[in-house]
């Protein structure tokens, strides 16, 4: 007997409905808030896809890792690594994308979907330059959606170890944010309670 779970009816039969929250909090461009939050990022993770599979890729500055050029297009440098190209090619060929963007002592991740666009626009480059030096190239992203990701994961790892908590945003003001009657405050001061009895 297999024990695999192979369609979507059996998998939504173990895990159920998701509440109101996993869903209200997702947006389709950056409101301000969230582009408060992924401003103060200095790294992220950018995951591609392509014709030979997946790639995930580690990108990080010592400023914010990314610009907003407006509220659905953010922008992405890429400065020198080790130069397989591995995500600039999967977005050549296929321009789906998505980022998770985290800050040390901050529990919680924000993550974009969307389509990027590789560019050499000097203008796009230039908005980077730093100690004389300017990327390669800019990744230009339309975001699909953005939205936090709760932060069990996080403090299972004790990630962060003693790092202090940032002023950001917490999850009960993105909430809000989304929708005005939500009661940010009041989610935030339960959210710990419910952590603990929901960790693993």
């Amino acid at each position: 007997m297999s024990h695999d779970i192979t369609d979507l009816e059996a998998l939504h039969a173990l895990y159920g409905t998701p509440g109101a929250a996993a869903l209200d909090k997702v947006a389709d461009r950056l409101t301000p808030l969230y582009r408060r939050w992924i401003l103060a990022s200095r790294f992220c993770i950018l995951s591609t896809v392509g014709p030979e599979g997946t790639d995930a890729s580690p990108r990080g500055d010592d400023g914010p890792v990314v610009q907003a050029l407006d509220a659905r297009t953010l922008l992405l440098p890429d400065w020198r690594g080790n130069q397989r190209l591995d995500s600039l090619r999967n977005i050549v060929r296929d321009p789906r994308v998505s980022l998770m963007f985290m800050v040390p002592g901050s529990a919680n991740v924000i993550r974009v979907n969307g389509t990027a666009r590789l560019t050499t626009d000097p203008e796009l480059i230039a908005r980077f330059e730093e100690r004389g030096r300017r990327p390669t190239l800019i990744a230009a992203i339309t975001i699909g959606e953005v939205y936090s990701q709760c932060a069990r994961a996080i403090l299972r790892a004790g990630l962060w170890g003693e790092t202090p908590a940032p002023d950001l945003p917490s999850v009960g003001d993105l909430l809000q944010e989304q929708r005005a009657e939500f009661d940010g405050a009041a989610y935030d001061a339960a959210w710990p309670a419910h952590a603990a009895r929901s960790m693993w």
